[in-house]
């Protein structure tokens, strides 16, 4: 991705309890609203949030948290580390 920081973390989390398009909005703007977000997709077909954040300013708990404080349930997460030379 262009523009990735050495410190990028990207991670996608699983959410239970979207049924539209809709749920997908809310999720995205409450894990937005966190400082450190870089990037996020949403998308209620396969209830994945993808989020691409600066390490060190906001943790996986935190979106979690987000999430769970829109109405919805993170039940699960894979995260890595960006590695901006592609290796």
């Amino acid at each position: 991705m262009p523009g990735e920081h050495p410190r990028d973390q990207f991670v996608i989390i699983k959410i239970e309890g979207m049924h539209c398009h809709k749920c997908e909005q809310t999720i995205q703007r409450a894990l937005a609203l966190n400082s450190g977000v870089r990037e996020v997709a949403v998308d209620f077909n396969s209830a994945l949030a993808s989020v691409l954040f600066t390490r060190g300013t906001v943790n996986v708990r935190q979106l979690m948290d987000s999430i769970e404080q829109a109405g919805y349930h993170a039940s699960g997460f894979t995260q890595q580390q960006v590695d901006p030379a592609g290796h």
